[in-house]
């Protein structure tokens, strides 16, 4: 079951400061309160510094409204600046190319339309996992304090005018953390401006990060190996924290986390956390002592996930072709109703392998983009004892059973585990840092079959 944040008391709502007085600030927080005579005896925690990089949500609302198909990474470049003149000509604004209260209001607006008269599409719910704010603080301590209480710094790029930083500080306490009479508490620091501003003091965020402690960045943005910053950040935390079912274009940003974990970056993707469950029940299926030789006898795969986002497919298939080393050697998008991939490998003895993924539309979409549904693994060797059908405990398997032959295999239920969604993640993956092996070596494979991805 998902752990329920605990309640939290503030010692120091957000306030504003100059950069130049963001240590004095906090340490002002913890000698006010560390007697207790002004309020509960409070300590600063010293468990770890995360970082949150977060795009203010412009390129989010406009990629969901149609206007904008570049990454997400809050830097006002040329295809942003389009997009905004696009949506400015669109709603009747004067066209500037430049963000600003009045546009921000208006996409917030019509984003909220679009969502109230169809909320069920992959792209709006992409959109709401991409944007959930984390610039108050207080949000993401509920998600994680309750475990590790840290030092958070969260980098908010906005598409506006650039006017230098901002800079706000706070401090929160999960009760549950008392230790005897005293609090101990995480403290935040909140820094927005645009791309080029946050730029110019990355020294400064660097230097905020506390010494000789993990460090660990979460980019809630596309991840791109070129721009300066994430680069800087990458080279001194621990842990580089993505999203992947967030991912706005899911297989050029999966490439650029690829070609990340090429250059030694240290990735942890929560969506791999959530095959999990898939990757042991399909393992278990080969632990019988009768059918672990047929295991090599697989060729054919079918994964459904739902539609808008194959990500976890792919993280799926690279991690099954890892395991029975299969090396890529086609890969086709057929599109279609099903927006239907087609991946070939060669196995054992130069033996064939056919793998299908298949985007299924689906009445209620879940709370994760592109979800797994169902799969299959079988053999055209009619006398192997390999096939093997999962399905999703919640949305089972209607299209494994319309294709006719799952009776005769093997079939398990995957339940659905509150403990898949991010905030639960996350605390767990706070709790561990260094390099995932087994992710790696299937990201690796995954990289190697988008490569293989012929031009349209």
């Amino acid at each position: 079951m998902a752990t329920e944040a605990p309640p939290l008391v503030s010692l120091q709502a957000p306030k504003d400061v100059s950069i130049d007085d963001i240590e004095a600030s906090l340490q002002e927080i913890w000698q006010s309160y560390g007697t207790g005579e002004d309020g509960p005896a409070a300590t600063r925690a010293t468990t770890f510094s995360f970082v949150v990089y977060e795009p203010d949500g412009t390129q989010q609302y406009l990629s969901a409204l149609g206007f904008y198909t570049g990454p997400i990474d809050g830097i006002a470049g040329a295809r942003t600046e389009s997009a905004i003149k696009a949506a400015q000509k669109a709603y009747g604004l004067s066209i500037t190319g430049k963000n600003d209260a009045v546009l921000a209001e208006r996409l917030q607006q019509e984003f909220q339309k679009l969502t109230d008269i169809d909320k069920q599409t992959p792209e709006n719910l992409r959109t709401a996992l991409q944007y959930s704010p984390d610039s108050e603080g207080a949000g993401l301590a509920d998600a994680i304090a309750a475990s590790n209480p840290c030092r958070i710094v969260t980098i908010c790029p906005i598409l506006g005018e650039d006017k230098g930083i901002s800079v706000q500080v706070s401090a929160y306490c999960p009760i549950q953390k008392r230790g005897g009479s005293t609090l101990v508490c995480c403290e935040y620091i909140t820094l927005s401006g645009t791309a080029d501003a946050l730029e110019r003091i990355s020294g400064v965020i660097e230097a905020l990060l506390i010494p000789d402690l993990p460090k660990f960045l979460w980019w809630k943005a596309t991840p791109r190996p070129r721009f300066p910053l994430f680069n800087r950040l990458a080279d001194i935390c621990d842990n580089v924290i993505v999203d992947s079912s967030t991912f706005s274009r899911p297989e050029k940003d999966m490439n650029h986390v690829g070609n990340l974990i090429k250059k030694d970056v240290a990735i942890a993707d929560l969506n791999w956390r959530r095959i999990s469950a898939w990757q042991e029940l399909s393992a278990e299926a080969f632990d019988p002592p009768e059918r672990r030789a047929d295991i090599w006898e697989i060729d054919r795969v079918v994964v459904d996930y739902e539609k808008g986002n194959p990500s976890q497919a792919l993280l799926y298939l690279g991690w099954l072709a890892s395991r029975l080393q299969w090396q890529p050697i086609a890969y086709e998008y057929e599109g279609g109703d099903y927006d239907i991939r087609r991946v070939k490998f060669l196995g054992q003895e130069h033996r064939e392998i056919e793998a299908e993924l298949a985007g299924i539309p689906t009445a209620d979409w879940g709370d994760i983009p592109g979800d797994l549904v169902s799969l299959k693994l079988n053999s055209t060797n009619h006398n192997a004892d390999c096939c093997t059908v999962l399905c999703s405990e919640t949305t089972g398997c209607m299209r494994m059973e319309a294709s006719g032959g799952a009776q005769n295999c093997r079939v398990n239920q995957v339940s659905s585990l509150a403990d898949q969604k991010t905030e639960q993640l996350l605390g767990q993956q706070l709790q561990r840092w260094g390099r995932e092996v087994l992710y790696e070596e299937s990201m690796n494979v995954a990289n190697q079959i988008l490569a293989l991805l012929k031009d349209e």
